[in-house]
């Protein structure tokens, strides 16, 4: 089982005071906030790429890397770091082959449905309001992608100005950025 390992070796870690070297505040000393996506192949390379550790940024992450609603829980967390975080400056960093990208809806239903999501509960999602098929939608390319949540931020009524919004796009196997948006000409 899974957590029990994780409660095993924590409980190892803790005990030989191994969080030591990761001891740091909870405002980030780039004063940065950085929003990406989950995918595994990012979790050690993109802060060695950025040359970040742990304490430098504040790390928002889902599927994408993306905004997909001025509203969203992810523009809430960037606010958050903005205005009670001491973050001056937003980066949002996609991925080239990201599992986003070109994402079928009907394929993620189905596969819900082969876990016994029945019907009626898709039914009961798009009585609140969502539309289920835009919501677990994809994107095109990961740079319209980008730009598109950096103009979601940039365009926010609640968006100070002097904050620069970037956008990247990170090689997933190299590492390589490539810039998309440079927030400090906006």
């Amino acid at each position: 089982m899974y957590l029990d390992d994780i409660l095993a070796h924590n409980k190892q870690f803790v005990g030989s005071n191994q969080y030591e070297p990761y001891k740091t505040s909870n405002l980030p000393n780039q004063k940065s906030v950085i929003l990406t996506c989950m995918d595994t192949r990012l979790i050690e390379l993109l802060p060695a790429a950025l040359n970040i550790k742990n304490g430098d940024v504040k790390m928002v992450k889902n599927a994408g890397g993306m905004i997909t609603s001025p509203y969203d829980s992810v523009v809430r967390s960037i606010f958050i770091a903005i205005n009670a975080l001491q973050a001056e400056e937003v980066l949002i960093i996609g991925h080239k082959n990201c599992g986003m990208q070109q994402l079928d809806p009907s394929i993620v239903m189905e596969k819900m449905r082969e876990r016994n999501i029945e019907d009626q509960h898709f039914q009961a999602v798009q009585d609140e309001g969502v539309d289920i098929n835009e919501w677990l939608a994809g994107f095109e390319t990961v740079e319209q992608s980008v730009a598109n949540s950096v103009e979601i931020l940039t365009g926010h009524p609640l968006m100070p100005a002097s904050i620069p919004i970037h956008g990247l796009v990170i090689d997933p196997e190299t590492g390589e950025l490539t810039l998309v948006t440079r927030g400090y000409e906006q």
